[in-house]
């Protein structure tokens, strides 16, 4: 499958309804993200929207045309990893549809993304968690030349593994 008609862009409020179903789909699993898997949608829209200096991206498949929009099949995003002194690193996190997975759309995502966090001036990103069972992304972030910098131990209730380690992953932009 090619990513000829993927289209990455910022996200506006109005774009909620359509990265709901990615968001929802991603985080109910309990795999990848430790946010609690029965996160209602109004907290989950207080947790990805939020305002500036965030800023959210969708990724869309499918030409609009007269009887169909186009279908969001993954989300980011990028903010200041910590206020104030810190605010020179970026933080960003990535939500691809299940459905989705294995067709080049982190990767498409997470190029956009650090090309992004460069025009707005960061200087580094950091990943504070990335569950070390998710090989994927970390074979994905190792490939555009994060390091771990640390891991911490039994920090995430993996459903089927159990207590598993959070990677903190760097790269310099």
């Amino acid at each position: 499958m090619t990513n000829d008609d993927l289209v990455l862009r910022s996200a506006t409020a109005h774009d909620w309804p359509a990265i709901w179903p990615v968001w929802h789909a991603v985080v109910a699993t309990g795999e990848s993200i430790g946010w609690d898997p029965s996160t209602d949608e109004p907290t989950a829209r207080a947790l990805w929207m939020r305002p500036p200096p965030t800023t959210v991206f969708v990724a869309e498949r499918g030409a609009p045309s007269p009887n169909t929009e186009p279908e969001v099949v993954g989300t980011a995003k990028l903010a200041p990893d910590q206020p104030g002194l810190g605010d020179h690193v970026a933080g960003a996190s990535f939500l691809v549809h299940p459905d989705a997975a294995g067709a080049g759309i982190g990767r498409a995502l997470a190029e956009h993304v650090l090309a992004q966090a460069r025009l707005q001036g960061y200087r580094a990103m950091r990943f504070n968690a990335v569950v070390e069972t998710n090989t994927r992304a970390v074979a994905l972030w190792t490939s555009l030349g994060f390091t771990v910098v640390g891991t911490v131990p039994e920090a995430f209730r993996h459903p089927r593994h159990g207590l598993v380690g959070m990677h903190v992953m760097h790269r310099r932009l």
